[in-house]
């Protein structure tokens, strides 16, 4: 860190490690939509200079930070990590460590049906042996691991739910999900409030836009123009705006809210983007998942 760096007393860096397969991916989305400035695969000898990049600045530019290093790493840096953390911390910076771990069948299985290589397949291991050979390889980050999370059990949904309110990286105040989703493919089960979209315009209808998401400008701005997208959307708002506060005075920390349409691509992820939008203006823990995009 250079003489005119110091780190801000609130720096805080997250270290998502684990087997492949197991959630990481997950887990840095997650802290990405709780505002952590994430890096996946970073070589484990640019983490110093990563930290120092990213909190420039007289206040720090960026003070909370989360890097994915695994197995991709050369072996000599997962080595060296314990190391590297240490140093961290020798000048201010708080960090955690989060190791994702899973039974191998169940790696298998996903392995099995996502149909994606692992990433020490190419050295021409079975499967199961490179799974065993990872596990070896990633034996420091675990041994160090401040919280070893099992995802075995564990869906997308659960898996978000759990870095967001169990690993201390909240506040204390409420924090909301909003989940888009098919009504063809069932109601979530742990959603806390639903909202059915099926009443509104669907581009799905227009060629252009059936391709397209939610999230696309050329659907935000279709829906933009529908007078009853509006209208359903300022009540769903003011509803929430009125009725979560109880939540917080009730002691929840989590709230699940879910709107559904026919296909989960359009207008619930619309909904659910416009949502998240409007409580990130006054809240630091919003997130956002959609079912049928992922």
């Amino acid at each position: 860190m250079s003489a005119t760096t110091t780190p801000n007393s609130a720096t805080r860096l997250v270290v998502v490690s684990g087997l492949s397969g197991s959630g990481k991916t997950i887990a840095l989305r997650t802290l990405e939509d709780l505002d952590y400035y994430c890096v996946d695969n970073l070589p484990g000898a640019l983490l110093a200079d990563f930290v120092d990049a990213v909190t420039a600045g007289p206040h720090g530019a960026h003070p909370r930070m989360a890097v994915g290093m695994d197995v991709r790493n050369r072996p000599e840096d997962l080595t060296r990590l314990p190391n590297s953390l240490a140093e961290l911390a020798s000048r201010g910076i708080e960090y955690q460590l989060i190791f994702l771990d899973t039974r191998d069948d169940v790696l298998i299985k996903r392995y099995s049906d996502t149909r994606r290589r692992h990433p020490l397949s190419a050295e021409g291991l079975p499967l199961a042996d490179a799974i065993a050979l990872e596990r070896k390889l990633l034996r420091p980050l675990s041994a160090i691991a401040d919280r070893v999370i099992d995802s075995s059990d564990l869906n997308v949904h659960q898996l978000r739910r759990l870095i967001a309110t169990e690993l201390g990286m909240n506040t204390g105040a409420l924090s909301l999900l909003f989940e888009s989703f098919a009504y063809k493919r069932g109601v979530p089960s742990d959603a806390d409030f639903v909202f059915d979209a099926r009443c509104l315009p669907n581009p799905h209808w227009d060629g252009k836009l059936r391709p397209l998401s939610g999230k696309d400008l050329p659907v935000r701005e279709y829906f933009a123009a529908q007078p009853d997208v509006t209208r359903y959307l300022d009540q769903v708002r003011d509803f929430l705006d009125n009725w979560l506060p109880r939540f917080e005075a009730d002691n929840r920390s989590y709230v699940t809210i879910c709107i559904g349409c026919t296909g989960g691509r359009h207008r619930s992820v619309y909904l659910s983007e416009r949502l998240a939008e409007h409580f990130r203006l006054t809240r630091e823990q919003v997130l956002t998942f959609h079912r049928e995009l992922e």
